[in-house]
């Protein structure tokens, strides 16, 4: 199993910075409470902490290739009381083999730039995703990378892997019976798309 192109975890500081409140971010594109999860390239859980949190006792499955990340992400999920976070080892273009239950939402959250066979994964991801519930697609503004800092130092992808939100849509559009449900703006650098199953 191998990463996505350019999908390293960066530390919690970085993330931080460019995503400080994580759990307000994953509300203002719709998770709600009582509704199943899983977040796609979980890295250690930066998104996949939060959003077990608001789902309460509903199941979080926060799927990576890196084990070794799964299981940082175990140990603060133990640290912070958190429960209902399952950690997935598999690959996430196997989505319907890997993951036990249809979730009510997939996120793919700052992953999906660096996906060889997105039409791929959006395939998988509608099967995975129960009728009535949404894909979430979090990506970088097709930017160019030395004007996406963090701190001082330029961030995220490159510019070549970057796409506008039409771009995304229509991949997701064509690869699978979604429809567009809103766009939502992360500043500063990213977008959300949200589209219904």
């Amino acid at each position: 199993m191998a990463r996505f192109q350019n999908t390293g975890q960066p530390d919690w500081d970085w993330w931080s910075r460019l995503w400080p409140t994580p759990g307000a971010t994953l509300r203002k594109l719709g998770v709600e409470s009582g509704e199943s999860v899983a977040e796609v390239g979980c890295g250690s859980g930066y998104f996949a902490l939060p959003a077990a949190r608001i789902a309460e006792s509903e199941s979080v499955y926060a799927v990576d290739v890196d084990a070794s990340l799964l299981d940082e992400l175990d140990g603060r999920a133990d640290r912070q009381g958190i429960d209902n976070v399952v950690p997935v080892h598999g690959d996430a273009r196997n989505l319907t083999d890997v993951l036990p239950d249809s979730v009510s939402t997939l996120v793919v959250a700052n992953t999906f730039h660096g996906v060889g066979d997105q039409s791929g994964l959006v395939e998988q991801a509608f099967r995975a995703i129960e009728p009535g519930g949404s894909l979430i697609i979090v990506n970088w503004h097709d930017r160019p990378r030395e004007t996406t800092t963090v701190g001082t130092e330029p961030r995220g992808p490159p510019t070549a892997l970057r796409t506008p939100p039409g771009e995304t849509e229509d991949v997701v559009l064509s690869a699978a019976p979604f429809t567009l449900d809103r766009l939502v703006e992360l500043p500063p650098y990213h977008y959300g798309l949200v589209f219904d199953r």
